[in-house]
């Protein structure tokens, strides 16, 4: 947590004292009117403490006297009784506040705005994005760890991001400090949120529910772009994967369908419809993320190649097998995961 309060302003700021969005510019400024009515109480409290060791200290010509007792005071006790109760109440009014401008209904996004509606899934230890529809047309494009979403400029209509949060497992919870707060996503059921970016640019969060042994390194990685960037990254997102066409890439993509891999993983081909797991991330356009293993290394063919020879080296306790491959097996599968772009 403190490292959290004590980032700076660069990309990979977490601070949430550096607001990007509406809803998290209300929790900050509840964190900020909270912290000062209680630094208020503080001060106050201190405040009589000190004045009472003070005024009623042992003096040197008065070792026996004994400061004036009260006893049964009912304005000292009414006093005591209502001004907490005036506190809560006025924490509670605040809070309630926050709460409906952070968690809006999605069935009525506002006038004259282009939602865009995203099924978010929890994975040990991995993010799922379904991106469901955008401006009211359906797109059904499915991704891994790595969250595109348009900004939302001044001048423009807004787009708001409703996220419909699910598990495939045990609890997590999705928080990007920047864009909004914390929820949790629960097995069995589904939890909402939304997001509104004010300025593009790259924003990381994690999960923030202790979820397992890699739960440190569920990372989280929203890329806010322009309404143009993102539409060019939803057409070719919603692209197959490039068939290949000559008989060197043939020969990599076959090897790599004769592998386990098929079994967990899918892959959008219109001639081959054998790639269609669901246990892994979609792997369809792989190497135009920025990153693996949830954000953990940089998506080069090294680091692939390391990913795929042994996961556990890299993630320790990661639900993917490594295989034991000769090096023109290795460097088929390799060669055919390159090619997904």
């Amino acid at each position: 947590m403190l490292a959290v309060l004590a980032a700076t302003t660069t990309p990979e700021n977490l601070s949430t004292f550096s607001p990007a969005s509406p809803s998290a510019e209300s929790i900050k400024g509840l964190f900020i009117l909270v912290l000062a009515i209680m630094g208020g109480i503080l001060l106050l409290v201190e405040g009589i403490l000190v004045y009472a060791l003070v005024r009623s200290r042992r003096r040197a010509n008065r070792e026996d006297a004994e400061p004036p007792q009260v006893y049964g005071s009912k304005p000292i006790e009414i006093a005591w009784t209502v001004a907490p109760c005036i506190v809560v109440f006025v924490l509670v009014l605040l809070v309630g506040r926050v709460l409906w401008e952070v968690r809006p209904d999605p069935d009525t996004p506002p006038a004259g705005a282009k939602p865009l509606y995203v099924t978010v899934v929890g994975h040990q230890w991995w993010w799922e994005y379904r991106y469901d529809s955008y401006d009211g047309r359906e797109l059904g494009i499915t991704t891994a760890n790595e969250l595109h979403i348009p900004v939302s400029a001044p001048g423009q209509p807004q787009r708001p991001v409703y996220l419909n949060l699910q598990s495939a497992d045990v609890c997590h919870s999705f928080w990007v400090p920047r864009l909004g707060g914390k929820t949790d996503l629960l097995p069995g059921r589904s939890n909402q949120m939304w997001l509104q970016a004010n300025e593009p640019g790259l924003f990381l969060g994690q999960c923030a529910e202790y979820c397992g042994t890699q739960h440190a390194n569920m990372l989280l990685r929203v890329v806010v772009e322009s309404p143009e960037d993102f539409e060019k990254y939803l057409a070719a997102e919603a692209k197959p994967a490039i068939d290949p066409t000559d008989k060197l890439a043939l020969a990599d993509k076959n090897a790599f369908r004769s592998l386990s891999c098929v079994n967990c993983h899918t892959i959008r081909d219109k001639q081959d419809t054998r790639v269609n797991g669901t246990f892994g991330p979609d792997l369809t356009h792989l190497m135009a993320r920025k990153t693996l293993a949830a954000g953990m290394i940089e998506n080069t063919p090294e680091n692939l190649r390391k990913w795929v020879f042994s996961p556990n080296a890299i993630k320790p306790g990661c639900l993917m097998a490594g295989f034991e491959l000769n090096e023109k097996e290795m460097n088929s599968v390799i060669g055919y995961l390159k090619s997904l772009k």
